[in-house]
């Protein structure tokens, strides 16, 4: 299997280029999702911890977020708590990137407010999918599957 991704001229549409928050307190996670989410093209921000993302998003709101949810001063849970209040208005995509895969903590994450959950370790396949499910609409796409094309 081959990934091919989309063509510059798709992505920067005139919608302008998809910018995706990362956030996870491991150094090595958020260095595997930033090089994973790069066949994507778009502006990719990373936080180490909830307040760090607060920031961002205050000052450059992304389209997506990728969170990790065990964290330490704002976890993931507290985060989106934190975003449902700061803006209503404008509901950003938030994708749970985590190791909690039990089915009473998934049920959890997904009632505090995560629109979708993938869990650690991840095929880079899944994290294409959900990346296309909530930003595809950016890309100019509407398969779910759009940047993945096999041999």
């Amino acid at each position: 299997m081959s990934i091919k991704p989309l063509s510059s001229q798709i992505v920067q549409s005139c919608f302008g280029v998809p910018r995706i928050l990362v956030v996870d307190d491991s150094e090595d996670n958020l260095l595997l999702l930033t090089q994973a989410l790069e066949i994507f093209e778009c502006e990719i921000i990373t936080a180490r911890d909830g307040l760090e993302a607060l920031t961002w998003v205050s000052d450059r709101p992304p389209d997506l977020i990728l969170l990790d949810i065990v964290m330490p001063r704002l976890n993931g849970i507290e985060l989106m708590r934190c975003l449902q209040s700061l803006s209503p208005q404008r509901r950003i995509p938030i994708v749970a990137v985590t190791g909690l895969a039990l089915a009473p903590e998934r049920e959890l994450i997904l009632q505090a407010g995560c629109d979708d959950y993938l869990v650690k370790p991840f095929l880079l396949r899944d994290l294409e999918t959900i990346v296309c499910r909530y930003l595809g609409h950016r890309f100019g796409v509407s398969d779910p599957c759009c940047l993945v094309k096999s041999l």
